[in-house]
């Protein structure tokens, strides 16, 4: 008995809406139709086409983009394993592209990245699986290996890697400083990513090591900081937060420097400065001196009666409201504290 041949085929009229013209070997023997004939269908000048090994187009011309994505995903992802039965319903329970999603620059166009060529033009896709599975690059894809696949982002209903992760596959790749900066700040720009995350995930790829790819994330910081002091600015204004003092120093009378700070309201001895250390590889004893003054810094101020909140990028990207209570809870506490130390503000 041929245990390939399906107990009931399904029929392939279905197909003819456009929905599902890429199938793999093994769905076309599950709809009934055997290598030979899949084969003969591919001869030249015939209605179908290989795209990849296993894959096949079911129309003659050249495929759309959708369907070369749907082609990688279906050469990548992991197959059930033969002559196991599936149970009713569990082709619907899983994942439609298991341990496979699409990466690097096609991953940074399904997320609405400008600063990229538009997919028709990528002549290779980059899709990103598990280190152990044995899959080689071939045609129009290339394979890319990771310890842990991260989550991946459904974007026009095909998997595909974070922002992060997208941009350090597609960045090492780029030898072009400009091309690199310009993916980069759009991350931060665009509201894909905080810069921390980008750094974490290029710093993961090993990829800070190289000069171009550091002028970037050097530009990329002051990018990051910038869009925080607007939502900074923003958050004060459309919360109905007092007006403080913007970017200046705080020093005894005719004693020491006490820091810089984002933030300052006098009347209520309330401090307020945005985190936006991003630690990198190499620069780890220059991380921890920042972190120390960023302590230093703290514990001097309130010793002084000063109260300091901190805050970073993120937690006022996404959750503006919540920071703006934080702030006005320090405010409202300063008429139950003691009278905070005189200190002197200056410009910074």
């Amino acid at each position: 008995m041929n245990h390939d041949t399906p107990l009931s085929p399904r029929p392939l009229h279905h197909l003819s809406d456009g929905r599902r013209r890429v199938m793999t070997a093994a769905q076309l023997r599950a709809h009934g139709v055997s290598a030979a004939e899949t084969n003969e269908h591919c001869k030249p000048g015939g209605p179908w086409q290989q795209l990849l090994p296993g894959v096949y187009l079911l129309h003659p011309g050249p495929p759309t983009s959708e369907e070369r994505l749907h082609a990688v995903l279906m050469y990548a992802a992991r197959q059930p394993s033969p002559g196991v039965p599936a149970q009713p319903g569990a082709e619907e329970d899983r994942p439609p592209y298991p341990e496979a999603m699409i990466t690097g620059l096609a991953a940074l166009n399904l997320h609405g990245f400008a600063a990229v060529p538009p997919l028709p033009s990528l002549d290779r896709i980059d899709v990103l699986v598990p280190r152990l599975r044995r899959l080689r690059s071939t045609g129009c894809i290339r394979v890319l290996r990771t310890p842990a696949l991260p989550t991946p982002q459904a974007r026009t209903g095909l998997p595909v890697a974070p922002v992060p992760r997208a941009l350090a596959d597609a960045v090492a790749d780029l030898a072009d400083a400009g091309a690199v900066r310009r993916l980069l700040t759009e991350a931060v720009r665009g509201g894909h990513c905080e810069p921390a995350a980008v750094v974490r995930a290029l710093n993961q790829a090993r990829l800070l090591s190289r000069p171009h790819v550091v002028d970037a994330v050097d530009s990329l910081l002051a990018e990051g900081r910038a869009i925080a002091e607007d939502r900074l600015y923003r958050m004060v204004r459309e919360y109905g937060l007092p007006d403080p003092v913007w970017n200046v120093d705080l020093r005894l009378p005719g004693g020491p420097h006490l820091g810089g700070l984002d933030a300052y309201w006098p009347e209520h001895a309330v401090a307020l400065e945005l985190d936006t250390r991003a630690p990198r590889p190499g620069h780890r004893q220059e991380d921890d001196a920042l972190w120390s003054e960023y302590a230093r810094k703290r514990e001097h101020l309130e010793r002084l009666g000063i109260t300091v909140v901190h805050i970073t990028p993120k937690k006022l990207r996404d959750a503006m409201a919540q920071q703006a209570t934080v702030v006005r809870t320090a405010l409202m506490a300063s008429a139950d504290r003691d009278p905070a130390a005189y200190v002197v503000v200056l410009p910074r």
